[in-house]
């Protein structure tokens, strides 16, 4: 695979300026801290000038992935079901940007959702079902979807199945790794890599199924990708036809190997990574991470690393790394024609914010944005939508507002993002 643009973020020291700034750092290559201003929608965030937000609907419950219908309505996959349903429906019936009216269906947790041509695709924990849409863009098959997949992995770390489609009929699935680094005893200071790891016969990657072939399981599918320890964010780039996904990178570090890593070391390695897949591409997980400070693919210390071995020469190199623990769940390749010229066809990816920064300050609860050309990445990624936790000082998730999840486009090039506290969605804007 031909080695795509790498964008480097060389320090970590993320301070809030009270002028407006977005979180800027020191010395920071590949990152630009544009101004943002208050909303002057009052939603509480900071945009860049111009833009303005919308709060579509409020108190869900735990929004994860949107999808936004040809007319402007939005389909919500709730994390556990409500008493509406696992998946629902918000009409904007007069157009002012606003849900009227809120129905739902399915008794199902998960987190994937998605439309394509005249179906909604939705996932469980372990599988995936299709909706039939009718011209209206609604479900009329509510209480008998497809089951397009089923038997996959569902342990209880990682489990949530992320999904995009392509433009030839397949759909591709998150199996996340039910493991930090595929200890033999998980987490657990000093214990050993396996090797091979044994979990990446049926998770810690991406397989790829038919569309339209039902209970299909892994002997149907395809092992796309390997190597990718759990991607909650993944998208079709329609520019390049081609799969990009947004990897968790793994945790622990100082507390699994205190004679290696100081506790600064932990909170900002390893980095969180972009990467770009073909079929048959493997990144590397569990025997190797990112490092972005020595822009380096380092062996794992449950491998025999030491924090400088490198390793992985076989697995392919991120399109863009991002600071560490920032948790990124949703990623959008944006096609729209509302927002100024220099977002088409760039990458929205939100996240969700971090848990295991200590000492340092939890980071993230921010939607990013990073410009493309003709399917590459060129130039700096910067803050396109922050304030999402509602403080400057985040000590623990719980201590956010909102922690923004899924990120869609609706019809009319407008921006939809998700938060999984309250369950508030948003709309963005531009004039």
């Amino acid at each position: 695979m031909q080695k795509v643009i790498l964008i480097l973020l060389v320090s970590l020291s993320f301070q809030v300026e009270c002028n407006g700034q977005s979180f800027r750092s020191d010395s920071a290559r590949g990152f630009v801290a544009t101004t943002l201003v208050n909303d002057p929608g009052k939603t509480g965030l900071k945009l860049p000038q111009g833009f303005k937000g919308t709060i579509v609907a409020d108190n869900l419950g735990k929004s994860r992935h949107i999808a936004v219908t040809r007319h402007g309505n939005v389909y919500v996959k709730l994390d556990r079901p409500s008493d509406k349903g696992a998946v629902l429906y918000l009409e904007d019936k007069n157009k002012d940007g606003k849900a009227e009216k809120i129905s739902g269906f399915g008794d199902y947790k998960g987190t994937g959702i998605a439309i394509k041509d005249n179906y909604l695709y939705a996932s469980s924990n372990s599988e995936v079902f299709r909706y039939k849409l009718n011209d209206k863009g609604e479900v009329i098959n509510q209480k008998s979807p497809e089951k397009i997949v089923k038997g996959l992995v569902a342990r209880r770390q990682h489990e949530s199945k992320s999904i995009t489609l392509d433009n030839n009929g397949n759909i591709y699935v998150n199996i996340g790794a039910p493991s930090n680094a595929c200890q033999e005893k998980d987490r657990v200071n000093g214990s050993k890599g396996m090797t091979p790891c044994p979990i990446l016969d049926s998770a810690g990657g991406i397989w790829q199924f038919k569309t339209d072939k039902a209970d299909q399981s892994y002997a149907e599918g395809v092992r796309y990708a390997t190597g990718l320890r759990n991607v909650v964010g993944l998208d079709w780039n329609k520019e390049n036809n081609q799969l990009f996904v947004m990897q968790h990178g793994r945790d622990q570090l100082f507390q699994l190997y205190p004679n290696l890593y100081t506790e600064k070391q932990s909170a900002e390695l390893p980095a969180e990574v972009l990467y770009a897949i073909n079929k048959g591409d493997n990144a590397g997980w569990p025997y190797i991470y990112y490092d972005q400070f020595q822009d380096k693919k380092i062996l794992a210390p449950e491998y025999g690393g030491d924090g400088k071995k490198t390793s992985g020469e076989d697995a392919i190199d991120p399109s863009i790394v991002f600071p560490a623990h920032l948790a990124p769940n949703g990623l959008l390749f944006y096609t729209g024609d509302q927002f100024p010229a220099k977002y088409k066809n760039g990458a929205f990816i939100a996240f969700h914010g971090s848990w295991n920064r200590a000492p340092l300050k939890q980071k993230g609860y921010f939607v990013a944005f990073a410009p493309f050309k003709d399917g590459k990445p060129v130039g700096t990624w910067e803050i396109f939508a922050d304030n999402f936790a509602g403080t400057e000082e985040v000590n623990s998730p719980g201590d956010a507002k909102h922690r923004p999840c899924g990120v869609a486009e609706g019809p009319d090039g407008s921006l939809y993002i998700s938060d999984d506290v309250k369950g508030t969605i948003f709309k963005i804007s531009y004039k």
